[in-house]
């Protein structure tokens, strides 16, 4: 009888010691972080809008827009109170020929006039490369024309001067200011901005996204009562259009 409870003893030690060696370790699977977006703020507006968008909406301090241009392109003046601003969002044909949503920011008198202005060249299909706050070029001016970006507040003075523009009160767009440069003299030398626009300044020359005198660009402006730069007398900002004050 030992004999065989030693025999039936050793059957279950190995029995024991095969099973262990069976039971699967468990696996390890390495954790991957989602990555951050890199979309922009626009990219994902359109991703959830369907068909055109003209909109406007109040900049309150704290939210996410005022965030954005709080010390940049807004800063706390006596000339231009936050109440008089309004965020635009805008539908707009791309260079590629793909409809793009814009962003904007003007004064709240000119704000039903400027969407009227863009759903007309929306219907147009008029192209406009891009439409940003001018804070995502860190409120430069410079940089902002050279991406050739379309934009309108900035609260800033005129080149070379201590007048503000009307860019400062909401009441100036620049439009494809890359193909349409500002010319002007000073000091007896001819200055071109942006630099990268140099070529545009011979308006004699036929290219691409250049405005003109009765193009559907400055007709449309001009139906809602703005002036256009390259009309100007003592110098040419052919991106330009305004409105001035009442």
């Amino acid at each position: 009888m030992k004999r065989y409870s030693v025999v039936i003893g050793m059957a279950i030690f190995f029995v024991l010691i095969s099973t262990i060696g069976c039971t699967k370790k468990p696996e390890h699977k390495e954790t991957v972080k989602p990555q951050k977006s890199s979309k922009t703020v626009m990219e994902k507006k359109e991703e959830k809008l369907q068909g055109p968008v003209f909109s406007m909406r109040k900049i309150v301090r704290g939210d996410d827009v005022f965030d954005r241009i709080n010390g940049h392109s807004y800063k706390e003046n006596k000339e231009v109170p936050l109440e008089d601003l309004r965020y635009l969002t805008i539908s707009h044909y791309g260079f590629d020929g793909e409809i793009h949503v814009g962003e904007m920011i003007v004064n709240k008198d000119v704000a039903r006039k400027v969407l009227a202005i863009f759903e007309k060249l929306y219907e147009a299909h008029y192209p406009i490369e891009r439409m940003q706050l001018v804070d995502d070029f860190d409120a430069d001016d410079t940089k902002s024309m050279e991406a050739n970006n379309t934009s309108a507040f900035n609260y800033r003075k005129i080149a070379k001067s201590n007048q503000l523009s009307n860019h400062s009160y909401g009441r100036a767009i620049d439009i494809n200011p890359l193909y349409n440069p500002y010319v002007y003299s000073y000091g007896g030398k001819l200055y071109v901005e942006p630099e990268k626009g140099q070529k545009y300044a011979d308006r004699s020359k036929d290219f691409p996204y250049k405005i003109e005198r009765d193009d559907v660009c400055f007709r449309v402006f001009s139906e809602f009562g703005f002036t256009w730069g390259g009309d100007f007398s003592n110098r040419k900002d052919y991106q330009h259009f305004e409105i001035r004050k009442p």
